[in-house]
């Protein structure tokens, strides 16, 4: 069997310093108590409901089809949040 003639092999060199973290899919830890969730999958977290609410109205807004609620972990209670009508 021929090899092609200039055929290159590529090699990665390790840098030793750079401490690299293996990709994964593991969730962020969440930093605030109220989880906003679209469609029932956790996007983000809120310190406080009101920034979770508004967070969750601008994307009913611009998305109306779609299941937005704001989960509190603590009190066990979701709220949808409703599209605003104009």
């Amino acid at each position: 069997m021929a090899t092609r003639a200039g055929s290159k092999t590529l090699t990665k060199i390790a840098n030793s310093d750079e401490a690299v973290e293996p990709r994964s899919q593991r969730r962020k830890p969440e930093t605030g108590r109220y989880l906003l969730q679209v469609d029932r999958q956790t996007k983000e977290s809120y310190a406080t409901i009101e920034a979770a609410e508004a967070a969750g109205r601008v994307i009913k807004n611009a998305f109306p089809v779609l299941q937005v609620s704001v989960y509190d972990p603590v009190d066990c209670v979701a709220k949808l949040i409703e599209a605003e009508s104009e």
